[in-house]
């Protein structure tokens, strides 16, 4: 690998990891730029409208980052955090369109064209 890998998304091979904070019942579901934590990892923020009971905010999120990538449900899995704010997803496989239109989410640069 090339580079530090300090920021909330991560490629490796075709696969991209996503580190995100999410806050359930957030009036709408958007990814919401970064932001630093108390241990200094850097990790995206997301809210989405779903409660926080029987999986149905980590299922709005991982609908949220499957059409924010532009990529099917199936290929965006939850790999840790089910019952934490932090969760760590991992997206594949995933081409350079769904990286690129993920950081612009994470960056806040809107959506590209």
């Amino acid at each position: 690998m090339s580079g530090p890998t300090t920021g909330p998304l991560v490629r490796t091979g075709d696969a991209l990891h996503l580190t995100v904070r999410l806050t359930p019942r957030g009036g709408r579901d958007a990814l919401a730029g970064s932001v630093t934590l108390a241990d200094g990892r850097v990790v995206a923020t997301a809210r989405v409208r779903a409660v926080p009971e029987d999986g149905k905010a980590n299922a709005a999120l991982v609908a949220l980052v499957a059409a924010t990538a532009g990529v099917p449900r199936a290929c965006v899995s939850l790999e840790s955090g089910a019952t934490a704010r932090v969760k760590g997803l991992r997206i594949a496989p995933a081409g350079p369109a769904a990286e690129a239109a993920l950081q612009a989410a994470i960056t806040g640069t809107g959506s590209p064209g």
